[in-house]
């Protein structure tokens, strides 16, 4: 076994190192029960970080720039600004030495998702299959573009994939890739609207019932920079920031992306991009794309995908809906209604990171027919050559933006079998009911209110008001924003749970963003307690009136 000269055993050359049957572990006599026993300390520290961090509190107390000073080591005197990273490590250390750095540096500052009353961003509890996916997917290490790097890993994001075509209601034409987000998957989808929906329009061809491919004829090619003038694509106000960068991105002018107000719930109506439609065909514009949201991130919004495909389909436009948090619904035939039928659009984006329940990342963008994606994103580059095969091998890349690619679907198929589509769907179910639960609470009480009173989906947008709505009304508006302010700092200091803030209707709302499976009923009795204990101090502290005034109705 003796591969290097002058050395008895291949892993002398490396005794440099304290660990070296850590660097070098081919032979499994010598590594073996080493990389056990790394094993065995590495988990000890996540378990120890689970349980005696993350079950504590669901962030830490310290501001940015105290939280860099002691992660840098810079006293806390220094000049501001002068906190960053040194030189990197010379020479090596033993595998503990970086865990208990760990222990040390890092497991007390983590966000933590697994804190029963950590409502902030779509972040759940990852599923533990999801966990072990996820390391058995980076010791596999498959680069999953071409088909020779990941020969069954293709076929794992193959089959996840369709079981989200599937769940979204593309037939077996649909298809799509797996990406690090939803960013992605949108940058992505506007793509293939340029260079597929646009293209054709372009050209003077139908859009949707083009069929030049099974006439064999070359499709149009891709619009480019003064074509795109005068192109346009409708979204709400509550759109991902992502669709307006991805238009940015793709070259399309500052103009391209017109927002079309959303209505007292935050939903986009048909009527309303109607009429935006048509005011643009009358000034001589080229309308070519809705991008419709199911589950906004700002509200959990939904906007009206039925009226929206109908109005696509009358005006030839592309549809796209971005469902990244709400395609979850799709895993309960309870709750699947609630997002409108997304199969109608020509692609969808769902982010299994978020109410799937794995851990970072994994994104996804959909489309009803598989060309579409193949036809934009197709390259044949001359080392990614494949004889030898009676059929063309499945590589990724071809129909992604993307090269190299993360084994990302492991985590997911292992997870959905080890739960089925039914127990993922009750764990939505379980954040729906919760949600519902907390507006509730907050209708019946007088010192909350929500907006709008009822969710949609799992996220709840709502404020205190200190006094109850007869006092908070003699407030200014200003104040009572600052005291949302003040509330989710406090909140978050105490470390007892957390909540975001946003900016709705010109007004700053607390929010809560539940796709946290860990919680119960109780909990939302409990957020509300603590926000009331919490906001008599916030108040105390602004000069406010003693908000435990009479009139409350104690929720």
């Amino acid at each position: 076994m003796n591969d290097d000269p002058g050395f008895a055993h291949p892993l002398d050359a490396f005794s440099w190192h304290p660990e070296p049957e850590l660097v070098w572990y081919a032979d499994p006599a010598r590594s073996r029960e080493a990389i056990e026993g790394l094993g065995v300390a590495a988990w000890q520290v996540a378990l120890d970080w689970l349980y005696d961090e993350a079950f504590r509190r669901p962030v830490g107390p310290m501001r940015y720039a105290e939280l860099r000073r002691h992660w840098y080591g810079t006293p806390p005197d220094a000049p501001a600004g002068t906190a960053g990273p040194g030189p990197a490590p010379a020479d090596p250390v033993p595998a503990s030495a970086v865990l208990d750095e760990f222990r040390a540096k890092l497991a007390p500052y983590q966000f933590s998702s697994v804190h029963r009353l950590s409502w902030s961003y779509f972040t759940p509890p990852p599923l533990l299959l999801s966990v072990v996916g996820e390391l058995l997917a980076q010791v596999v290490d498959q680069g999953v573009d071409v088909w020779h790097c990941a020969p069954t890993g293709a076929f794992v994001e193959e089959e996840t994939v369709r079981w989200l075509c599937d769940l979204a209601g593309y037939g077996p034409d649909g298809f799509g890739v797996l990406t690090s987000g939803g960013v992605m998957a949108n940058i992505m989808a506007m793509n293939v609207a340029r260079d597929v929906h646009l293209a054709r329009l372009v050209a003077g061809r139908p859009g949707h019932d083009d069929d030049s491919r099974a006439r064999g004829e070359a499709l149009p090619d891709p619009p480019r920079a003064a074509a795109l003038a005068g192109a346009r694509v409708y979204a709400s106000d509550q759109a991902h920031f992502s669709i307006g960068r991805a238009l940015d991105i793709l070259g399309f002018p500052a103009e391209t992306l017109r927002i079309v107000p959303s209505d007292e719930r935050f939903r986009l109506r048909a009527e309303a991009v109607a009429e935006a439609v048509a005011v643009d065909r009358r000034a001589g514009l080229r309308p070519f794309c809705i991008a419709a949201v199911a589950g906004s991130t700002n509200t959990g919004s939904v906007d009206d995908v039925a009226g929206i495909a109908d109005l696509a389909a009358a005006e030839d436009l592309w549809l796209h809906v971005d469902a990244a948090y709400g395609g979850g619904a799709l895993l309960s035939e309870r709750d699947a209604g609630r997002i409108g039928p997304v199969g109608r659009a020509d692609s969808v984006t769902i982010d299994p990171h978020k109410w799937f329940f794995q851990p970072y990342d994994v994104g996804s963008l959909l489309v009803r027919r598989r060309d579409d994606l193949r036809d934009t994103f197709h390259r044949e580059p001359e080392y990614y050559r494949t004889p030898g095969h009676e059929e063309e091998p499945l590589s990724l890349y071809q129909y992604s933006m993307e090269g190299s690619r993360r084994f990302r679907a492991l985590k997911l198929w292992m997870s959905w079998k080890h739960l089925g589509t039914r127990g993922l769907g009750r764990l939505v179910e379980r954040n729906d009911d919760l949600a519902a639960r907390l507006a509730s609470l907050v209708g019946a009480s007088d010192d909350f209110e929500a907006i709008p009173p009822q969710p949609e989906l799992s996220v709840v947008c709502f404020r205190w008001l200190p006094g109850g709505r007869g006092a908070a009304a003699r407030l200014s508006g200003e104040t009572l924003d600052a005291v949302q302010d003040g509330l989710q700092r406090a909140l978050e200091v105490s470390g007892e749970g957390w909540v975001s803030t946003t900016r709705l209707r010109g007004a700053t709302w607390l929010r809560a963003g539940i796709v946290n499976y860990l919680s119960t009923d109780e909990d939302a009795d409990r957020m509300l307690a603590l926000l009331r204990r919490l906001g008599a101090e916030v108040a105390a502290g602004m000069g406010l009136p003693d908000p435990d005034a009479p009139g409350r109705v104690p929720g």
